[in-house]
């Protein structure tokens, strides 16, 4: 067999297609995830799948909410720490 031929290209590409079939039969007899290639891992087991990515996207707007306003309650508190004090007293004393 010439090691440089398109044979070899054949038959290994034949390999490697035949070891992923092997790979995926024996991972999803056994009940382990089945991974695809462009969406990642296939899960036929988990009907409330679709819920779950719901409660995580609501979860992750609330989170998002809460991290901006941090975020300008951090902006307040380094204003006042960084400004001099007779301009935060007249702030103060504007608000009362």
């Amino acid at each position: 067999m010439s090691w440089s031929g398109p044979g070899f290209v054949i038959a290994l590409i034949a390999m490697s297609t035949v070891a992923m079939v092997i790979n995926t039969w024996i991972r999803a007899r056994h009940g382990y995830p089945v991974e695809n290639e462009w969406s990642g891992v296939s899960r036929k087991d988990d009907p409330d799948a679709d819920r779950k990515i719901v409660l995580l996207t609501n979860e992750n707007e609330r989170l998002t909410g809460k991290i901006g306003r941090l975020e300008e309650r951090i902006a307040v508190l380094e204003r006042i720490a960084t400004d001099p004090a007779a301009r935060t007293a007249r702030e103060i004393e504007a608000l009362r």
